[in-house]
């Protein structure tokens, strides 16, 4: 068998607040595609590419209002940037600012940071020569 990586979804609250942290971090919309059950939509799934690899994150609004606990099983997605300092500084310019300033997490590694999406996922951003 052989098998291949699609996508991570995520539940949002607001998708345009989470299109707008989304497409700082460098990800592009690709499509939005409605889920509609008994005549009514449900939900509204928003792909999102990266680079090369197409539509590898989905973020699912659902239009019933509920919200969102992140629970403790949920870690992170982690994305890799040429220049770090930079990056953030874009991101600082929307007002997205890192949970502490980057560190490596070993002698001589790749330095890193988090920042959260509108919703509180942590997302990793890992500096890539």
């Amino acid at each position: 068998m052989t098998a291949s990586f699609l996508h991570t979804m995520v539940r949002i609250t607001d998708p345009d607040r989470s299109r707008a942290f989304y497409e700082a971090l460098g990800f592009r919309f690709v499509h939005e595609m409605d889920i509609v059950r008994d005549g009514e939509r449900e939900a509204t799934n928003y792909f999102y590419s990266l680079g090369d690899h197409e539509s590898v994150l989905e973020l699912t609004y659902n239009h019933d209002g509920r919200s969102y606990e992140l629970g403790s099983g949920y870690g992170h997605i982690a994305i890799g940037v040429g220049d770090l300092d930079g990056t953030l500084a874009r991101l600082a310019e929307q007002g997205i600012e890192p949970e502490r300033p980057p560190y490596s997490v070993r002698a001589g590694g790749s330095r890193l940071c988090f920042v959260r999406d509108p919703d509180g996922y942590r997302i990793e951003l890992i500096e890539r020569g």
